[in-house]
Protein backbone atom coordinates (compact mmCIF):
# COMPACT_ATOMS: atom_id res chain seq x y z
CA UNK A 1 0.00 0.00 0.00
CA UNK A 2 1.21 3.33 -0.74
CA UNK A 3 0.79 5.90 2.35
CA UNK A 4 0.54 9.33 1.09
CA UNK A 5 1.63 11.95 3.92
CA UNK A 6 1.32 15.93 3.72
CA UNK A 7 3.97 17.62 5.56
CA UNK A 8 3.92 21.73 5.54
CA UNK A 9 6.89 23.28 6.03
CA UNK A 10 7.47 27.54 7.14
CA UNK A 11 10.61 28.06 5.22
CA UNK A 12 12.68 31.17 6.78
CA UNK A 13 10.69 33.78 4.79
CA UNK A 14 7.26 33.21 6.47
CA UNK A 15 5.30 31.46 3.37
CA UNK A 16 4.44 27.74 4.44
CA UNK A 17 4.60 25.17 1.85
CA UNK A 18 2.96 22.07 1.21
CA UNK A 19 5.17 18.79 0.43
CA UNK A 20 3.23 15.06 -0.15
CA UNK A 21 5.84 12.28 0.03
CA UNK A 22 4.60 8.44 -0.03
CA UNK A 23 6.06 5.19 1.75
CA UNK A 24 5.00 1.46 1.32
CA UNK A 25 4.67 -1.29 4.06
CA UNK A 26 6.32 -4.02 1.77
CA UNK A 27 6.12 -7.64 3.20
CA UNK A 28 8.41 -10.17 1.19
CA UNK A 29 8.30 -13.87 1.64
CA UNK A 30 8.04 -17.52 0.75
CA UNK A 31 4.82 -19.54 -0.09
CA UNK A 32 6.10 -22.47 1.95
CA UNK A 33 8.23 -20.86 4.54
CA UNK A 34 7.09 -21.44 8.13
CA UNK A 35 8.39 -18.37 9.77
CA UNK A 36 6.11 -16.24 6.73
CA UNK A 37 3.37 -18.24 7.54
CA UNK A 38 3.47 -17.29 11.25
CA UNK A 39 3.34 -13.83 10.05
CA UNK A 40 0.09 -13.80 7.82
CA UNK A 41 -2.14 -13.41 10.60
CA UNK A 42 -0.22 -10.98 12.13
CA UNK A 43 0.22 -8.66 9.37
CA UNK A 44 -3.45 -9.13 8.39
CA UNK A 45 -4.06 -7.76 11.76
CA UNK A 46 -2.19 -5.12 11.53
CA UNK A 47 -3.97 -4.46 7.99
CA UNK A 48 -6.90 -5.01 9.69
CA UNK A 49 -7.11 -2.74 13.08
CA UNK A 50 -4.71 -0.05 11.69
CA UNK A 51 -6.15 0.57 8.22
CA UNK A 52 -3.50 -0.29 6.40
CA UNK A 53 -2.43 -2.40 3.71
CA UNK A 54 1.04 -4.21 3.32
CA UNK A 55 2.34 -4.51 0.04
CA UNK A 56 3.14 -8.41 -0.46
CA UNK A 57 5.78 -10.23 -2.80
CA UNK A 58 6.28 -14.01 -3.02
CA UNK A 59 10.06 -14.54 -3.97
CA UNK A 60 10.14 -18.11 -4.09
CA UNK A 61 8.23 -18.24 -7.11
CA UNK A 62 8.51 -15.22 -8.59
CA UNK A 63 11.39 -14.07 -10.22
CA UNK A 64 10.75 -10.53 -10.56
CA UNK A 65 9.67 -10.34 -6.41
CA UNK A 66 12.89 -11.78 -5.61
CA UNK A 67 14.71 -8.99 -7.56
CA UNK A 68 12.56 -6.25 -6.10
CA UNK A 69 13.52 -8.06 -2.48
CA UNK A 70 17.34 -7.72 -3.92
CA UNK A 71 17.16 -4.38 -4.20
CA UNK A 72 15.20 -3.03 -1.11
CA UNK A 73 17.18 -5.51 1.09
CA UNK A 74 20.86 -4.58 0.03
CA UNK A 75 22.25 -6.85 1.80
CA UNK A 76 20.44 -6.41 5.07
CA UNK A 77 18.36 -9.84 5.87
CA UNK A 78 19.37 -11.84 2.81
CA UNK A 79 15.90 -14.34 3.74
CA UNK A 80 12.27 -14.30 4.30
CA UNK A 81 9.94 -12.64 5.85
CA UNK A 82 11.89 -9.60 5.14
CA UNK A 83 9.75 -6.32 5.89
CA UNK A 84 10.52 -3.16 5.22
CA UNK A 85 9.09 0.33 5.79
CA UNK A 86 10.31 2.59 3.06
CA UNK A 87 9.34 5.89 4.91
CA UNK A 88 12.05 4.97 7.41
CA UNK A 89 13.82 2.74 6.40
CA UNK A 90 12.95 0.55 9.01
CA UNK A 91 13.34 -3.66 8.68
CA UNK A 92 12.13 -6.74 10.26
CA UNK A 93 14.16 -9.75 8.86
CA UNK A 94 12.66 -12.98 10.07
CA UNK A 95 9.51 -13.82 12.63
CA UNK A 96 8.56 -11.06 14.96
CA UNK A 97 5.82 -9.74 17.89
CA UNK A 98 2.84 -8.27 17.24
CA UNK A 99 4.12 -5.53 18.68
CA UNK A 100 7.36 -5.05 17.08
CA UNK A 101 5.18 -5.32 13.27
CA UNK A 102 3.16 -2.20 14.51
CA UNK A 103 6.57 -0.49 15.43
CA UNK A 104 7.48 -1.37 12.17
CA UNK A 105 4.55 0.38 10.82
CA UNK A 106 5.04 3.23 12.77
CA UNK A 107 1.83 2.54 15.18
CA UNK A 108 2.21 3.95 18.49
Amino acid sequence: MVIQTSVRVSPTDGKSLLFNYKHMLIDFYGKECPHCVVMMPLVERLEKEAGLKVEKYEVWHNEENAKKMVEYDKGRCGGVPFFINTDTDVIICGETSYEELRNWAGIT
